[in-house]
């Protein structure tokens, strides 16, 4: 059993960690939260180093990697910088369900739209009314000739209003519940798509959320997305994927946290000593090191697992829950070692702190990642 990267892996995060201290600069991180600003120039560079989609095929614009190298990347930038990280973790949001079931046209057009600094994507799955239940739809698709009639409303919207397509879960078989839902590529500038703010967030102010509705929005027939009544398993196959970005996230934003914290207690003086020589704090630090540990093995191993075709639902599911929640946790514990000066903002912990949270809410929440982790050790998958 190897419990090292090798060359190839350490390189990439070498050069996502040199990237990232090159173009995420903290005094544009604080003008971008400040104005919510979408970090466009430094996607678009990302874009042109082929970090965006890295684990996309070669044909498409990506670079034929795996998933645990997505993950190194994503938490060398979300380490560095944790609103700017998330912001190029969002950027292909939902491409994974055009990459395993679109047609090569799909592919061809909007995976090359996106690793080449074209459009930004979104996935459109939550509803207002049934949240985390994506078994009920109320959006739906129907079938009008040679083109599908769309109306619905879709909410909590990462990237809505500056993506170039949405990846939309619809209901086209109103008699089959779960089983008669779609997917659709819906281009943005479709006419009768409007998007409304969900109001002020907490943390990654930097990258839009909205709400999405769908009025009589008419696409041909070819932008199903997959087989017809086939998009809910498609989203749960993509879910498994993209928690592993998700727990990518958490940790580097963890790390981040931790890093800064880890700095000020080696040089901060009280009481005629350095406070890391106080043995409360350092026993805080010993928590917070294990922690980061344990969830890095998580996620890499889920990772590892997802790119040697043994992808494990279960294990991407811890990945997601307990890095999120250590996320949170070592944010918070970050801010506390730093007393007074955690809660400013030019310190950017507090900001750590308050991008962490989103962890353990999207991509399922954390109870939601408890119910998949336990269905498996029960035997009810």
């Amino acid at each position: 059993m190897k419990f090292e990267l090798d060359k190839a892996q350490k390189d990439i995060q070498k050069a996502a960690k040199r990237f990232a201290k090159g173009e995420f600069d903290k005094e544009l991180a604080l003008e971008l939260e400040t104005t919510h600003t979408y970090p466009m120039d430094i996607w678009r560079k990302a874009c042109e180093e082929g970090f965006i989609g890295l684990h996309f095929p070669d044909q498409y614009g990506g670079s034929d990697f795996g998933q645990l190298e997505n993950v190194l990347v994503l938490e060398q930038f979300c380490q560095r910088d944790s609103g700017i990280g998330a912001a190029m973790l969002t950027a292909p949001f939902a491409c994974e369900i055009i990459l395993h079931h679109g047609t090569d046209e799909q592919k061809e057009k909007y995976l090359n739209q996106v690793t080449s600094g074209e459009a930004i994507s979104a996935g459109a799955f939550t509803e207002p009314a049934h949240g985390s239940d994506i078994t009920s739809m109320a959006t739906t698709a129907v079938k009008d000739g040679d083109e599908w009639l769309i109306n619905g409303v879709k909410t909590f919207i990462t990237n809505a209003g500056i993506c170039g397509f949405y990846v939309l879960l619809v209901q086209t078989d109103a008699e089959a519940g779960h089983k008669g839902q779609s997917m659709f590529i819906v281009d943005a500038d479709a006419p009768g798509i409007d998007v409304a703010s969900v109001g002020e967030k907490m943390g990654l102010k930097m990258i839009p959320t909205g709400e999405v509705s769908f009025k009589d929005v008419r696409v041909p027939a070819s932008s199903l997305l997959g087989v017809e009544n086939k998009g809910f398993y498609q989203v749960l196959q993509f879910f498994d994927e993209s928690r592993l970005g998700v727990a990518a996230q958490a940790l580097g934003t963890a790390q981040g946290a931790f890093d800064r914290a880890v700095e000020y207690v080696k040089g901060r003086e009280q009481f005629g000593q350095k406070i890391g020589k106080f043995q409360a704090l350092q026993h805080k630090i010993a928590e917070m090191a294990t922690q980061l540990e344990l969830a890095r093995l998580i996620t890499y191993k889920a990772a590892w697992l997802a790119d040697n075709k043994k992808p494990d639902a279960k294990l991407s599911a811890m990945a997601k829950y307990y890095a999120g929640k250590i996320a949170s946790e070592v944010a918070s514990e970050s801010m506390q070692l730093l007393g007074g000066y955690g809660y400013i903002t030019e310190f950017e912990v507090e900001r750590f702190y308050r991008d962490a949270r989103i962890t353990e809410i999207y991509e399922g929440t954390r109870e939601i990642q408890k119910n998949i982790i336990a269905g498996h050790v029960l035997g009810r998958f």
